[in-house]
């Protein structure tokens, strides 16, 4: 098959479409026709040497795609099945193996290629605001980074879920782009401090930032808030203050999908269908597809997405195996 490799590891656009050994069925695993990948910040951090897939996990890019079943292996599911499917790698090629528990169905209406956009996002959010944090009806929900994939996914869920969403952004028509998804609160991060604007009032925060914001969310959750960290675009460390969190009986959570066990993913999977597709096929959350580029053009969807000028998800298409 052919597959996006990285040709030089000093060179994170070394993106080339190359030719790769076809992936081998484990116990529990289909064989997927890829038709398109969603493309995620962790693919730019693979690409850069600093997130290597878990052991034992394709080296290929690629955390979600949709596609076709070829080969359902011993699972029991038919060939010939559309599906979308979290990866812990792989999706960047025209085939991969898939374990069962890490299919969902294509949600009614939706193409492939939102289908390939919104596996990922929606796992993640779901995840992290509702099994995580508990998140519910009434809630003040604090999203940063509103306009990327994350966000746009993340504004829309809160808002269906009842809950009175805030976001941070870096420009005015990346905040008109949130408020059009619903966003309540928006500030624009280069001109306002969001810890100052929302001190002690959010009861969920989710932050893909990490880094000097860890303390200011802290300053910004309510009593019994919660705060879960989910990506480090501000680098690894923070500093906590305690003292200010106890009586207050605030948490930080710090989480990753891909990492997790696959028993842990396929309970993750299947609720998030349970609870979200409903809310994909009812119009309550629509896909936010900023641009496309053909499998073979990856190194451009990375500049899109690396530039901070996209909204939403960005994502690859790819042709029929030969």
């Amino acid at each position: 098959m052919k597959a996006i490799t990285i040709t030089d590891p000093q060179n994170p656009r070394s993106l080339e479409l190359t030719d790769v050994p076809d992936p081998q069925l484990r116990a529990g695993e289909v064989l997927v026709h890829v038709q398109a990948a969603g493309v995620n910040r962790a693919d730019l951090m693979q690409a850069q040497g600093n997130y290597p897939p878990p052991e034992g996990e394709p080296e290929t890019l690629g955390l979600e795609c949709s596609g076709v079943i070829v080969d359902p292996g011993d699972t029991g599911r038919k060939t010939g099945e559309a599906v979308g499917c979290l990866l812990a790698g792989g999706g960047y090629a025209e085939l991969v193996a898939v374990p069962v528990g890490q299919l969902t169905p294509v949600p009614k209406g939706f193409s492939m290629v939102e289908t390939a956009g919104i596996v990922e996002v929606a796992t993640t959010v779901w995840s992290n605001l509702a099994l995580t944090a508990g998140v519910k009806q009434g809630d003040r929900v604090l999203i940063h980074g509103g306009s990327g994939g994350i966000g746009s996914f993340a504004i829309q869920l809160g808002k269906a879920l009842g809950c009175e969403v805030a976001t941070t952004a870096g420009s005015a028509e990346k905040l008109e782009y949130c408020r059009e998804l619903g966003a309540d609160i928006c500030i624009n991060y280069h001109e306002q401090d969001f810890a100052e604007e929302l001190k002690g009032s959010c009861d969920v925060i989710l932050d893909v930032i990490g880094g000097d914001y860890l303390e200011r969310n802290v300053k910004a959750l309510a009593i019994e808030g919660r705060l879960v960290v989910i990506a480090l675009q501000g680098g690894p460390k923070g500093t906590l203050n305690l003292g200010r969190m106890m009586p207050r009986r605030q948490s930080v959570h710090a989480t990753t999908l891909r990492a997790r066990p696959r028993t842990s993913k396929a309970h993750i999977v299947a609720d998030t269908v349970a609870h979200v597709w409903p809310l994909l096929e009812d119009g309550s959350i629509r896909p936010t597809i900023s641009e496309t580029f053909p499998l073979r053009e990856a190194a451009r969807a990375h500049d899109l997405l690396d530039s901070g000028s996209s909204t939403g998800k960005v994502v690859l298409t790819v042709e029929k195996p030969a």
